[in-house]
């Protein structure tokens, strides 16, 4: 017996709905979404798995909220665009809080759609309902809104608005204003699937709408004269090393700058600043982006003696704790260097080669973190991703990696907004997507078990060519570095500061079905990162703490040595 023709009804409240949210997210450029699983947020699942089905944008799922979060970061950190997460309601929309701080903190253009109950269910033991939920982030996104729950009498197009306001402030479109994370909160009634017939993937998404330019920033000329440093902080970009050249400046420049190559970059420089001969001579440091990796760094910056102007292009972006300059828009220099300048480049110059060179010798042949920061450094050229996780990785990269010739640097990001070290796995999966490229992730042991849900991915999901480089001391090395470190704090440093975890990272990746490899020497490592990344792997680089302290304070023995040999040369010439 044949069975009755089903007849269309038309779609329900709920799915047009979604359907016109996705629509405004694909119409205004939105190519990456990240989807976590769960009923209220249904329409939106069915919506966004057309659209990929189409093309029109490309679907993640994940099962982990914290984890989508920080994909969705690392989408719009690479690609430049809004990326979006969408949730269910509830603890699945906190779960997301880490990484719109960090997108608040660094102006990553984040979009989080989060599904939640209409709001006549608040406050009535709905399950999974807050009255928190709308405008949970607080402070932290630069648009939030609530869009109620669609009714068969909605006009069309009564989401656009609110999609097209999101987006645009997501992206910073006024002049000077800051991108950064954004939130709408999605309410759906019952039913919450395509009614029976409906075709639940219909044709005809939008093309995308290019957005205007911004004008020209304005230009601002620095004087020559004062001996001058640029200190290129997180996202500075290639303007901090143009203008560094143009000037004839020092350019101290952290990894994740996206400046830390060219003839004035200086590798190991916040040894330098500690000398009285090179530190202790600045008179002036411009800066871009936003330096936190060093105490050095921070130290030069709040020096009364030393004048410092703050280059940016968002009005409302952060600056340092002291009052000085500020240079909205673009920074040139008033003319070539002179000879006091070029002398004063030279010295900078010729000191970095020197203490590169002792940095070097001092690590030698042993397997240690800033030993293979090295490594991993060298063999990631033009092209390529590197993610570099916070506390220790990062920095073992600022001391131990030489700065890249202009032409083949890669491409280095990190989460530098609040330098945490969850969602490393995730923000580099993510990063690695977008950029299409072959990319490595240099993390330490806490940082990878902190975020191993961000190696987990289903059949059929989009993998990035990653691979992950631990570099695993069982615990928190930074600390032992720091004033926690030291011998009369011994009795509690372990448990408390320490924190190993005697984990098995080789049977932890077997669990998640990702290939692992042990090295443990240089040379182990040097042959494992001899090809570029095919697909996930981890690669484990077991390191030991124990001697961390002595080894820093063998390399500031030999780079003062290198250094003072230096002036030792210079003077007999």
């Amino acid at each position: 017996m044949t069975p009755p023709a089903t007849t269309s009804t038309g779609p329900t409240p709920s799915t047009a709905a979604a359907r016109e949210v996705v629509a405004a997210l694909v119409a205004g450029g939105v190519r990456e979404v990240v989807l976590c699983p769960g009923s209220r947020s249904a329409p939106l699942a069915y919506a966004l798995a057309a659209a990929d089905a189409a093309g029109a944008l490309r679907l993640h799922v994940r099962v982990d909220e914290r984890a989508a979060g920080f994909t969705a970061l690392g989408l719009a950190l690479a690609g430049g665009s809004p990326a979006a997460v969408v949730t269910t309601s509830g603890t699945a929309v906190a779960n997301l809080h880490p990484a719109v701080l960090e997108a608040h903190e660094s102006a990553v253009p984040l979009l989080v759609l989060s599904a939640d109950r209409p709001e006549r269910l608040r406050g009535t033991w709905a399950n999974q309902t807050t009255a928190l939920q709308p405008g949970l982030f607080g402070a932290a996104t630069r648009f939030s809104a609530e869009l109620p729950a669609p009714t068969a009498g909605d006009p069309p197009g009564a989401r656009q608005a609110a999609l097209a306001t999101a987006l645009a402030a997501a992206r910073g479109s006024a002049p000077g204003a800051r991108p950064g994370p954004v939130h709408l909160d999605v309410a759906f009634d019952d039913p919450l699937v395509p009614a029976d017939g409906e075709d639940p993937a219909p044709g005809g998404w939008p093309s995308p709408v290019v957005p205007r330019p911004l004008p020209a920033p304005a230009t601002e000329v620095l004087a020559q004269g004062p001996r001058t440093v640029v200190v290129a902080g997180a996202g500075a970009g290639e303007a901090a090393r143009e203008l560094a050249e143009a000037a004839g400046w020092p350019l101290l420049a952290e990894p994740s700058s996206g400046a830390r190559s060219g003839p004035n970059a200086v590798g190991p420089y916040r040894l330098l600043l500690e000398l009285p001969a090179f530190g202790g001579l600045v008179e002036r440091a411009v800066v871009l982006g936003r330096p936190t990796l060093s105490r050095p760094v921070a130290r030069l910056l709040g020096r009364p003696d030393v004048e410092v102007v703050q280059v940016t292009r968002y009005a409302a972006d952060p600056g340092p704790d002291r009052p000085g300059r500020r240079v909205l828009g673009r920074a040139v220099p008033g003319g070539p260097a002179g000879d006091e300048q070029q002398r004063w480049l030279t010295a900078w110059q010729q000191a970095g080669a020197a203490a590169a060179d002792a940095v070097e010798e001092a690590l030698g042949d042993a397997l240690t973190g800033p030993a293979a920061a090295r490594e991993v450094a060298a063999a990631t050229g033009p092209g390529e991703l590197l993610v570099v996780a916070a506390s220790n990785a990062v920095r073992d990269l600022d001391l131990a990696g030489r700065p890249w010739d202009a032409a083949g640097a890669p491409r280095v990001l990190a989460n530098r907004g609040l330098s945490g070290i969850d969602g490393t796995l995730s923000t580099a999966t993510g990063a690695a997507l977008a950029a299409g490229a072959p990319a490595r992730v240099l993390t330490g042991d806490l940082a990878f078990v902190h975020d191993l849900g961000g190696l987990a991915l289903g059949p059929g999901e989009p993998e990035p060519r990653l691979q992950v480089v631990v570099l695993n001391d069982d615990g928190g090395g930074i600390f032992g570095l720091l004033e926690h470190g030291e011998p009369r704090f011994a009795a509690v440093f372990e448990r408390v500061f320490g924190t190993p975890l005697d984990a098995d990272l080789g049977a932890l990746c077997r669990g998640l079905r990702v290939p692992h490899t042990r090295v443990d020497d240089v040379a182990g490592l040097r042959a494992a990162l001899a090809d570029p990344p095919t697909g996930r792997s981890v690669l484990e680089v077991p390191v030991d703490r124990a001697g961390l302290r002595d080894l820093h304070a063998r390399v500031r023995s030999a780079l003062a040595r290198a250094v003072a040999s230096l002036a030792d040369r210079g003077a007999a010439t």
